[in-house]
């Protein structure tokens, strides 16, 4: 009796240890990870993805790249990199320096294997498994960055062949599993076949069981929208279908125009914003083959847009407008800056000052990004006590002017710049901060002048 009980409460405990297994990710605290659906930091804190991709494996020489992304509010850049397969091998050190600079710049990176491109018809293409000994040969590059770096295995894995395109999900899973056996502790990111399109469902209807074979549960799935999706009912479709399932979805690629067809860029940059998704357009600079007018630069000058560079970084539900800076980097829910000092500088008078007329928060300016006539700036609000709305204001130096803002409604008058909370950062708790950012003109230089902070409790 006493053995059988024995052998019943092992099974229960097993099963338990199993359930565990089952329901919690195995590297919770490390880095990115998906809860509910959501991309969240290693904190909890919600990471929405607004950002670029870079063809930084043809061009590796324009490191100012990075730097000329960030200054138009961009959170993130995907990288574009070789596994040597079809192009030039990208090195350890290659990765490290891109890593470097992306943590510079205060941008989450996605590095991305371009060689995979339309595997299985696109001659030369590499495999997803070919992908993976690249990621195997330069874990030393992003070992220990998990908390700045996403993995996309492999960019467009798989063009229309029908036969190949039916590997997608066996082949993405196993890719899956050789990166965590190898100890990938990541978010990693999945393209869909089709050329990234997805137009026959293949990853849509196989997501599910991809997400589940990840043993971290920590994948994300990528769609690539360009000709397949003109109209807005299909770009809604495809994204609520994820949302609907509780799956993590980004726009990974998307531009304003192509070869195949006219993208509804506008409905894609609306809907991802209303469904709280992240995007990525296609690309930079450096476009060839007829559709050099996805650059969204001229010629890597990060002063010289186009009009795609407009549409992107300024029109409506754009990047410099909807895009907030990642928490690792002091975005919402982040590290709001230097730790402050155990002793107070001054000790404090015996009759306390009088508050300021609403008072309740601080405002912290500094400039993130200087270039030639231009600057960007970024202010974070701190709370003193719970908040349920605030307004900045400060003193332009002479010669210096904002032009554009994000997460936040900002007005100028004479020299006088008042800045207050949109919808979603404007109620804060006792000691929680949010920030908002712009850019703007100078002559002979940015400056970070003193900045006040009224709340309303």
């Amino acid at each position: 009796m006493l053995q059988r009980l024995a052998i019943a409460l092992g099974s229960v405990l097993a099963l338990v240890a199993s359930l565990l297994a089952l329901s919690l990710p195995a590297h919770a605290d490390t880095g990115f990870r998906v809860e509910n659906g959501r991309l969240v930091d290693a904190a909890g804190n919600d990471f929405v993805i607004r950002g670029v991709s870079h063809a930084h494996t043809w061009f590796a020489h324009e490191t100012g790249a990075f730097a000329d992304i960030k200054s138009h509010g961009a959170n993130t850049v995907r990288v574009v990199l070789s596994s040597g397969d079809r192009w030039t091998e990208n090195s350890v050190s290659d990765v490290e320096n891109v890593v470097s600079l992306c943590k510079a710049n205060r941008l989450i990176c996605m590095l991305e294997v371009h060689d995979t491109t339309g595997y299985g018809e696109q001659a030369g293409a590499a495999t997803l498994d070919q992908a993976v000994d690249y990621w195997l040969r330069i874990q030393d590059a992003v070992k220990g960055e998990e908390d700045h770096i996403l993995v996309n295995i492999g960019n467009e894995p798989y063009g229309n062949d029908a036969a190949a395109n039916q590997g997608w999900a066996a082949d993405t899973g196993a890719a899956i599993n050789r990166l965590r056996d190898a100890g990938f502790d990541h978010t990693l990111v999945v393209d869909a076949p089709n050329w990234g399109q997805d137009w026959q469902g293949i990853m849509r209807d196989n997501a599910s069981s991809v997400f589940d074979s990840d043993p971290d549960r920590n994948t994300v799935f990528s769609i690539h929208m360009y000709g397949v999706y003109q109209q807005e009912s299909t770009v809604v479709s495809y994204l609520e279908h994820f949302t609907d399932a509780g799956l993590p979805l980004i726009v990974g690629e998307f531009g304003h125009d192509h070869s195949d067809g006219n993208p509804d860029e506008d409905a894609i940059m609306s809907h991802t914003e209303r469904l709280g998704l992240g995007y990525i357009g296609w690309s930079w600079s450096g476009n060839g083959g007829g559709v050099e007018y996805l650059d969204m630069v001229e010629g890597f000058d990060g002063d010289s847009l186009t009009p795609w560079g407009e549409r992107i970084f300024y029109g409506p539900n754009g990047i410099a407008q909807t895009a907030q800076e990642a928490p690792v980097y002091g975005g919402p829910g982040g590290d709001p800056g230097e730790e402050p000092s155990e002793e107070p500088s001054e000790e404090p008078s015996e009759e306390p000052t009088d508050p300021p007329a609403d008072g309740g928060c601080t405002a912290e300016f500094r400039v993130v990004n200087e270039w030639s006539g231009g600057f960007q700036g970024e202010v974070t609000v701190t709370a003193d006590a719970p908040i349920t709305g605030w307004t900045v204001t400060w003193t332009q130096p002479a010669g210096q002017s904002v032009t554009q803002a994000w997460n936040a409604d900002v007005s100028t008058s004479g020299s006088t710049v008042t800045a207050s909370n949109v919808s979603y950062n404007g109620t804060l708790a006792a000691g929680q901060s949010t920030a908002f950012g712009f850019t703007g003109t100078h002559s002979g230089g940015a400056s970070a002048p003193d900045a006040t902070c009224a709340a309303a409790s």
